[in-house]
């Protein structure tokens, strides 16, 4: 989920994150015809070992999800084929709105001209 918030720094990670996120809804677009499935799973906070390695005490940090609810949660998702699994959003609907508003921003592009509040008056 780090790659929806700038604001957390570790700006590098972020992007990965992000990019992996769109690669896995251009791989599902492109390959779902052909018949594979592709999922993102975002799980934000994990109890894993990348804290310890990063020099970070997880038992200091609140609220991180064990990894066997993530991957039961993920499981689920894919089971109904979810394109974009987020186990720590208990409101799925944020996420529809977001990729809803996403879509109507694509659908709002005019390409051939700047949008009239960037035309110089004159």
């Amino acid at each position: 989920m780090v790659g929806f918030a700038p604001e957390f720094g570790a700006l590098v990670y972020c992007a990965t994150k992000v990019f992996l996120l769109y690669l896995s809804q251009g791989l599902r677009l492109e390959l779902g015809p052909k018949g594979a499935y592709v999922q993102a799973v975002l799980p934000a906070g994990t109890r894993t070992e990348i804290w310890g390695r990063a020099g970070v005490d997880p038992t200091t940090l609140p609220d991180l999800m064990d990894t066997a609810e993530l991957v039961d949660a993920a499981l689920v998702g894919f089971d109904r084929r979810e394109a974009v699994t987020i186990p720590p959003l208990h409101v799925a609907e944020r996420w529809d709105a977001l990729e809803g508003a996403r879509l109507g921003l694509m659908s709002d592009l005019r390409q051939a001209h700047a949008a009239e509040r960037y035309l110089a008056t004159r």
